[in-house]
């Protein structure tokens, strides 16, 4: 008989083990991978984006789905907390821009190996296996049932076995399942944070070129107005566009909407000061055709793209450049433009946009309003928000609470 079972040994589960080992002997948590915290270890790509250094109550909104479920939790376990712990648990920690907290390592591995000790400083057992069901007995939840039949009795049970993304790191939707065993609805799980295909052919020109210091701003077609807007790095792939500011921007697109996607190239340069800078360049490069004159200004796999898309013709030479076609090429430098296609599947979203309806879970608690001794923590909640370190706190926020108050 065990005090607490966890199921799930990610970033909630593990915090979740952790804190409730503080309180009881007998805590337990059930992974079905060969490892804990797998999907930590892909997190920030690879270095773990832990939290975010901001105020607390800057959090609410960056959390764009159901936000104020997370009041009880983010204030009862904040991002200061969570540092504080890591400290203790001997990981250094950085902050970097946009308020973002990394391990000063730059190594993942780090924090998952810190939830792991924070879990065996409270003698937490983990327990290999794959949970099939919840154990339901007299109206109340009162353990689990693995897939090889063997029952393991608890007080209380902790889901958080995460959404339905990268599903390679075990993430496959088993807590939808047990919470609807226990009477709960979720909401049809989509991806969330992930990057957009193009209609465009010629992105794959530009496969593997990575831009910093761009501005990016998605265009809803039919209203003719901006949904999202913000300055940073992305990424062109074989498909379209990945990348920081891509995947905060997805998170704003509708999966049927008609959208474009403007890229401003020199957003530090207003239309005047960019036409300055290619009249100095072109006088440098004045006995030039055109196609020769912009290595300087932009990557060199960039440039037949958009002197296609300027309508100047290649081998025209640089004094022969009308003042028109240098504003057109402006224009396509401050408005380089694409066409939204699709997303990409939720097996590459780095969050599940959709989960248990939070409704019917208690936000002071964490505890299920439908059956007893039953609660939830992490991604598993249908509780997701943009990048920057908001969803691994959500995560530890959730399931301190959780593990708190079991």
């Amino acid at each position: 008989m065990y005090d607490v079972i966890v199921v799930g040994g990610g970033a909630a589960g593990l915090m979740a083990a952790g804190t409730a080992a503080g309180k009881y002997k007998n805590v337990g948590i059930v992974e079905k991978n060969s490892r804990l915290g797998k999907k930590i270890l892909i997190t920030g790509k690879g270095r773990c984006n832990v939290t975010n250094a901001a105020d607390i109550s800057d959090f609410f909104p960056q959390i764009f789905r159901n936000g104020n479920f997370m009041y009880s939790a983010f204030y009862s376990f904040t991002n200061e907390d969570t540092m504080a712990l890591f400290r203790e648990l001997g990981v250094p920690l950085k902050i970097e821009r946009g308020q973002r907290v990394f391990p000063e390592s730059d190594r993942a591995g780090d924090i998952a190996g810190a939830l792991k000790r924070y879990c065996q400083r409270g003698n937490v057992q983990f327990i290999s296996g794959t949970v099939k069901s919840l154990f339901i007995r007299e109206g109340r939840c009162q353990g689990v049932c693995l897939s090889d039949n063997n029952i393991l009795e608890a007080h209380k049970v902790i889901v958080a076995t995460g959404g339905v993304s990268y599903p390679l790191t075990g993430s496959t939707g088993d807590g939808y399942r047990l919470a609807r065993q226990a009477g709960h609805s979720v909401v049809p799980p989509k991806p969330a944070l992930v990057p957009l295909e193009l209609k465009e052919a010629e992105v794959k020109e530009l496969q593997g070129l990575s831009l910093k210091n761009v501005s990016l701003k998605v265009i809803d077609s039919e209203r003719e107005k901006a949904v999202y807007e913000d300055f940073g790095e992305m990424l062109f792939t074989h498909f379209g566009i990945s990348g920081p500011l891509v995947i905060s921007a997805s998170s704003h697109i509708k999966e049927q909407g008609s959208y474009r996607i403007v890229i401003d190239l020199k957003p530090a340069l207003t239309e005047q000061q960019l036409e300055k800078r290619l009249l100095r360049d072109f006088e440098k490069f004045q006995n030039k055709d055109f196609k020769n004159s912009l290595n300087e200004l932009l990557p060199k796999k960039m440039i037949s793209v958009i002197i296609k898309n300027s309508g100047i013709h290649p081998d025209t030479k640089i004094n022969q450049i009308t003042k028109e076609q240098r504003k057109t090429l402006i224009s396509v430098l401050k408005g380089f433009t694409f066409t939204y296609k699709k997303k990409r599947p939720i097996e590459e979203a780095i969050i599940t946009d959709g989960g248990i309806n939070v409704k019917e879970i208690n936000p002071s608690t964490m505890e299920s309003k439908l059956l007893p001794n039953l609660f939830f923590a992490g991604e598993v909640l249908d509780v997701c928000g943009y990048t920057g370190g908001f969803n691994l706190q959500v995560a530890f926020s959730t399931g301190h609470l959780a593990g708190e108050n079991v």
